[in-house]
């Protein structure tokens, strides 16, 4: 492996490393014992919960290729799991307000251990199921474990600020540190012991498991709006008339939904971008090291979290980074010359690479950053409802890129993303006037309150 990948890498942990040790006042908060023993507990949960889905991303494409499946049939799977996500999400997000969020928690690790038991067998319905139910426990697990941690989080009366830290925390161990950790253990169970491909998906289904018994034995139950008279339609039209009716939630579902669908599709295209021509690149290094770029935005998320840095403010320039990072490959397919077929990495690949990294250390940034914003805008009441609407458009648009990834060139695939990403900063700019605006109206509203009180006599 050239030494290229090993100075990318080394440099990323190295800048990583420095800024968790080099942390000074201004980027610690203190906090109570009560709130650290939450907290704790929380992120323990979560990166078991990331845990089970990073042990099985390597293996899914492989696994379904070692069963005699061709790309198109592979292809249609994958289109069924976030078909699934988009039709169901809004259902059992629903269900989980209604509910209870602790119940859709548990939900989520019964499916998707459901979904792993399916990877046994060859048959493509089996399969299609196991899809199907991965698609339902993602919808899950991106709405019913947040929801829970804010509703909780406030319930036990923790001050909201804190909120950024649990966020920034789970962030940094469930999608960087524990996505290395998963990807070299899903190796070495796969090649290294020799249990083959559907090895990762057992122990998935493992840390799924001991996730949910700590779920059971320490989580309390928590509501969105559990009315009696409510049905399910009622929840539905809770959640449309609040994104109808508040300009900020509309433009926060805009941008999370531009962003993520930018983020999946990056997902798909980065190894044909690196290697165009076949060359020779080490997949699970470079996928480890995307992570450890996602651990440098989280870190640098937690230093701006703490500082109280204005989150609508400073994340235009992410998003602004993030569509000049997705356009390098547009750019280098015209000026830098491709390499031979079969050789090692290009010198375009290379600066590629570096900008995939920066785009990755964006994502860092991106998850800790919207989960405060969701927090602050999205109402308790319809919560993980309105959180599953957002995946929708995220979900029609991946399964669309999936359905056409062989009818357009690459360089168009990523300059639509860099030009989605571009209206998400434009967006979020938006965001900011509209939230300043309603605060100013907001505290005029309450010194004029204040001014018609009658002095005491």
């Amino acid at each position: 492996m050239e030494v290229f990948y090993y100075l990318v890498f080394g440099g990323l942990a190295a800048v990583v490393a420095a800024l968790e040790l080099g942390k000074s006042g201004k980027d610690r908060v203190a906090t109570p014992t009560a709130f650290n023993s939450f907290k704790n507990n929380y992120v323990l949960v979560y990166s078991l919960m990331m845990s089970g889905d990073w042990l099985q991303g390597p293996y899914v494409y492989y696994l379904y290729s070692q069963y005699g499946f061709d790309k198109g049939d592979i292809g249609r799977l994958f289109i069924a799991g976030f078909g699934s996500s988009m039709l169901f999400g809004t259902v059992v997000g629903s269900l989980a307000d209604k509910q209870g969020r602790k119940r859709a928690c548990i939900t989520y690790c019964i499916t998707y251990i459901l979904s792993c038991i399916t990877k046994h067998s060859p048959q493509y319905r089996i399969l299609m199921i196991g899809r199907v139910l991965g698609g339902i426990a993602t919808s899950l697990l991106f709405s019913a474990f947040e929801s829970w941690l804010v509703a909780e989080h406030n319930k036990r009366g923790f001050d909201p600020q804190w909120l950024s830290i649990t966020f920034s925390k789970a962030i940094f161990l469930g999608n960087g540190l524990v996505a290395i950790v998963a990807g070299l253990f899903a190796n070495l169970l796969a090649d290294n012991l020799g249990f083959g491909p559907v090895a990762p998906f057992d122990a998935a289904a493992c840390f799924l498991a001991i996730g949910m018994a700590i779920i059971l034995s320490s989580w309390g139950e928590n509501y969105g709006d559990a009315s009696e008279g409510k049905d399910l339609m009622a929840q539905f039209k809770v959640a449309a008339k609040a994104i109808a009716s508040d300009e900020k939630i509309a433009l926060l579902g805009a941008i999370q939904s531009l962003f993520e669908g930018s983020m999946y599709t990056f997902v798909f295209l980065w190894t044909p971008a690196l290697s165009p021509n076949d060359e020779e690149i080490p997949h699970g290094f470079i996928f480890a090291t995307f992570m450890l770029s996602s651990m440098l935005g989280s870190s640098i998320a937690s230093r701006l979290l703490a500082r109280k840095m204005k989150v609508e403010g400073y994340m235009q320039i992410v998003f602004s980074i993030s569509a000049f990072t997705l356009f390098l490959p547009v750019v280098t397919n015209f000026i830098v010359p491709p390499s031979e077929k079969g050789s090692s990495i290009s010198f375009g690949g290379c600066l590629q690479l570096l900008g995939f990294c920066i785009f990755e250390s964006c994502v860092g940034i991106f998850w800790p950053s919207i989960m405060k914003m969701r927090s602050q805008y999205i109402p308790e009441e319809a919560r993980s409802t309105i959180m599953n609407f957002f995946r929708i458009p995220l979900n029609l648009f991946v399964c669309v890129v999936l359905y056409n990834v062989n009818a357009f060139p690459i360089t168009v695939m990523f300059g639509m993303c860099s030009i989605f990403l571009f209206i998400a900063a434009i967006l979020q700019r938006r965001l900011m006037v509209v939230s300043d605006l309603h605060r100013s109206i907001s505290t005029k509203a309450t010194e004029m309150t204040a001014e018609d009180e009658p002095l005491n006599p």
